[in-house]
């Protein structure tokens, strides 16, 4: 598949899913944005990627996704430098840290994984919009299964559970890329929006699980675990709403195909509820 002429943003790139995802991108001779908050890692990166002889162009932008504000001047950037943009890759995750929050106040794994997603997607959308077949692709986790949406815990109200509120955050994505679908549809848009998972996938976003629970699993490469996410990047035959993740039992490992989406994330109510709600807080203008 050639993708010259193509533009990509990727957020983070640097390592991991998001790496292999941009190496893919660049390879295939797309303009690929290295979205990431830390410069040097980020550079590090594009000399590696550079390295594999790739045909497209790569381009380092600073994005700090635990801030509205570093979201709403990356997003400035690319609309001042792009005429087009055909992916964007809703990538970049925080997994299990220690409790924190963003700088606007919010969980800092709801806040980056979901949050600074939602907006960045927001003040991208009329460029996407502009560009045909155009599609946003969100990272969800199978820890979205049997997690919930709770509206009065989004900002570390109740004590602080890290898995929890890492499902919670994953939901939201799955929840996020459905809602989004379903709106562009309903309102005659054009952009189709996906979500993917990666399995289990060996990446630097373990680097707080146990270490013993970590040795007792089978994980994937990184680049395995990025095939699901450039299945819906880059398949004619995708659709928007789908879900796309490993093949294999349980969906931890395999090639890329139709992943099961778990009924928390299909409750309508919540998700128009969660929608509107993130819309009003973020501030940021989707047109529906």
């Amino acid at each position: 598949m050639n993708l010259l002429g193509k533009t990509a943003v990727v957020t983070g790139a640097n390592t991991g899913i998001g790496y292999e995802t941009a190496l893919d991108l660049y390879e295939k001779g797309a303009k690929v944005y290295i979205a990431s908050r830390n410069k040097d890692k980020a550079l590090n990166a594009i000399r590696r990627m550079k390295g594999k002889g790739g045909t497209g162009e790569l381009i380092y932008g600073h994005l700090d996704l635990a801030s509205l504000r570093s979201v709403k001047d990356f997003s400035e950037k690319v609309l001042e430098t792009e005429s087009r943009l055909d992916l964007l890759i809703n990538n970049a995750g925080v997994m299990i840290p220690p409790p924190s929050k963003t700088e606007d106040g919010f969980e800092i794994q709801f806040g980056v994984n979901y949050i600074g997603h939602f907006a960045l997607t927001g003040h991208l959308f009329d460029l996407l919009e502009s560009t045909n077949d155009s599609r946003v692709v969100t990272l969800s986790s199978i820890a979205h299964r049997g997690s919930a949406i709770d509206f009065d815990n989004f900002r570390l109200e109740r004590p602080y559970g890290n898995w929890r509120e890492y499902g919670q955050s994953k939901l939201a994505d799955i929840i996020f890329a459905l809602e989004f679908d379903k709106r562009l549809r309903m309102n005659g848009y054009q952009i189709k929006s996906l979500a993917a998972h990666p399995g289990f996938s060996k990446t630097d976003l373990q680097v707080n699980m146990d270490k013993d629970m970590l040795a007792s699993l089978d994980l994937m490469t990184a680049k395995e675990g990025a095939q699901p996410t450039l299945a819906a990047c880059l398949r004619e035959d995708v659709e928007g709403g789908q879900y796309w993740g490993p093949d294999g039992p349980n969906e931890q490992k395999g090639k890329p195909a139709l992943a099961k989406i778990d009924a928390a994330a299909l409750d309508e109510r919540v998700n128009a509820r969660l929608w509107d709600w993130t819309k009003e807080t973020t501030g940021v203008g989707f047109p529906f």
